[in-house]
């Protein structure tokens, strides 16, 4: 088979879909069905080359097979079969649905921050707090800690605890399955409100959209707010990132974090365990969340 250009892949696929897709999902619907394989070159980012190309077909040929849809994120669909399908004009669409739960992404995030933020992590049932607290706009879905215990030398850490300095790093998880136009901003200001209390507090997807204008905002209230951004992947968990990374801070804020121990009593035991751990000088890593192998990670959400 000859290789495909990237408006000959674009056509494929919205040809097999039937329904208006943005460049990055042209791209992972390619991607899913081995369609990539057949384009020539696919550089760092492809999905910009798929929408820049569209969007010039469209600009410079009348006869463009091509459609943009009024949508955000911005989305394209094909001439030939507009009629044939119900396809919104106005307004945004709505977002896809995905086979897997929230809830089932804690795993994941408990996978990567143990083997790459180097923290021991402890979910948050927010159904064990008071009935008039109950709130998901003030219970992280994940917390985690740092400590310096294995990778101090013994004598700095008890000369550091005999400074009252240990250095340990808190950190704080807000999960969505997926990010993009339509709940962004709702998604972002829970994070705030949930995870500024941590030294890092962190806002974690399985699906982040590659939109231009969504990652320009993203980033910027990224940047604002000193939330960091992480993307699981589901398929691959080492392959996860930390797309911006959060804004260290070096002063807990106390009064949230009193207010969490109040309410909840996952967050209590939490902040016990961190205080016996440190004494013992010993990581009870069975107190924690329990890190699941890659294999039997990428196996949870096969159906």
């Amino acid at each position: 088979m000859g290789q495909l250009t990237f408006l000959e892949l674009a056509k494929k696929v919205l040809e097999a879909e039937r329904k208006p897709l943005s460049p990055e999902e042209i791209w992972e619907v390619a991607r899913s069905k081995g369609y990539d394989k057949e384009v020539a070159t696919q550089g760092k980012t492809p999905w910009a080359t798929i929408g820049a190309q569209i969007y010039i077909n469209i600009r410079d040929r009348k006869d463009s097979p091509f459609i943009k849809i009024d949508s955000r994120p911005r989305r394209f669909y094909l001439r030939a079969l507009q009629g044939k399908v119900e396809v919104s004009l106005g307004g945004s669409l709505q977002p896809r649905k995905l086979e897997y739960l929230e809830r089932d992404l804690h795993p994941f995030v408990s996978y990567y921050a143990y083997y790459y933020l180097k923290a021991y992590t402890r979910t948050i049932q927010h159904a064990k707090s008071a009935k008039r607290e109950f709130s998901e706009w003030i219970h992280p879905d994940i917390v985690g800690c740092h400590f310096p215990l294995e990778e101090w030398r013994p004598e700095v850490f008890d000369f550091s605890s005999a400074i009252g300095n240990i250095s340990i790093k808190l950190f704080s998880f807000e999960i969505k399955r997926e990010l993009n136009f339509s709940n962004l901003r709702e998604s972002f200001f829970q994070a705030v409100s949930n995870s500024s209390w941590a030294n890092e507090g962190y806002l974690v997807a399985s699906v982040v959209s590659n939109d231009e204008d969504f990652r320009n905002e993203l980033k910027r209230l990224s940047t604002a707010f000193g939330i960091g951004v992480i993307k699981i992947n589901v398929a691959d968990p080492d392959s996860s990132e930390i797309v911006f990374p959060a804004k260290f801070m070096e002063y807990l804020d106390w009064e949230t974090v009193n207010k969490l121990t109040v309410i909840n009593s996952d967050f209590k035991e939490f902040l016990k365990r961190i205080k016996i751990d440190i004494s013992s000088k010993e990581i009870r890593k069975e107190q924690y969340d329990k890190i699941l192998e890659k294999e039997d990670l990428v196996k949870l959400l096969k159906k």
